[in-house]
């Protein structure tokens, strides 16, 4: 797994890259988290290069979106495809995040 940050205006914006599973999913809410910790309000994670998401990966992005909520922040997710729109729709979580076609619909929706 690789995750980029990068800021467009005042959003944050991550990317997650391979798979978000038991093995990754420490590290990406270590990044996530402290992302919010250092003030970041307004957050894009963009998944379009997202190979795989398990119940932990779910996890993650749950807590990033209460965190947020609870700080008056807003989290927005892009890019979800193939087998990782599958999973989220079977699950359930594909109404749970708001989630864009495009980063930049995403981004200008904040």
């Amino acid at each position: 797994m690789r995750i980029d940050e990068r800021i467009a205006g005042d959003v944050t914006v991550f990317s997650i890259v391979g798979k978000l599973d038991t093995h990754t999913s420490p590290e990406a809410q270590d990044r996530l988290v402290g992302s919010i910790d250092s003030g970041s309000l307004k957050v894009t994670i963009n998944l379009e290069d997202l190979e795989y998401i398990s119940s932990i990966g779910f996890r993650v992005l749950l807590v990033a979106a209460k965190r947020l909520k609870g700080d008056g922040g807003a989290l927005r997710l892009c890019g979800v495809r193939g087998n990782v729109k599958e999973v989220f729709d079977i699950s359930g979580f594909a109404s749970v995040f708001d989630i864009y076609e495009s980063e930049t619909t995403a981004l200008a929706d904040f």
